[in-house]
């Protein structure tokens, strides 16, 4: 069974002279996507984007660890472990080839979640190795991604 995905990707960065030179525009864009709110990017700051607003490696990143977080509560409420707290604090690991082409090496998901006492924390902490069976953003990645979870109770 296939599924589409679409997206609007419109690119904001014209200063009125468009592309006549490379510093003659800016790397900016919107996502628009129908019904939804917009979304303002930029590229990386470390290539002169703006950095108050989203970039690729930004999105990529956030994509997968929210499809991780999903799975995550999916999975928790079938082993009746409950959730009442999810954050996770990402990071993309990255490297820069000489010919200045990137790519994403590693990924390290480090989400703190807070579940109900009595809570097997066995279980709790083994969700996270079945989920990249099943995510969809991580199955669609070339690269690791590794678990930090911490977890409270309450």
């Amino acid at each position: 069974m296939g599924h589409e995905y679409s997206s609007r990707i419109i690119w904001t960065g014209n200063r009125g002279e468009g592309t006549s030179s490379y510093r003659a525009y800016d790397r900016t864009w919107d996502i628009a996507i129908d019904g939804k709110a917009p979304i303002h990017c930029s590229n990386d700051p470390l290539l002169g984007g703006d950095k108050s607003k989203m970039n690729p490696e930004d999105l990529l990143i956030s994509a997968l660890s929210a499809c991780h977080m999903l799975w995550y509560l999916h999975y928790a409420s079938e082993a009746n472990i409950v959730v009442t707290a999810y954050d996770d604090a990402p990071i993309g690991v990255g490297e820069i080839s000489r010919n200045g082409a990137g790519k994403f090496t590693a990924a390290i998901l480090r989400p703190r979640i807070t579940v109900k006492e009595g809570a097997d924390l066995t279980v709790a902490h083994e969700i996270h190795h079945r989920i990249h069976e099943v995510c969809f953003i991580a199955r669609s990645v070339n690269f690791p991604v590794s678990y930090e979870p911490v977890f409270t109770t309450i």
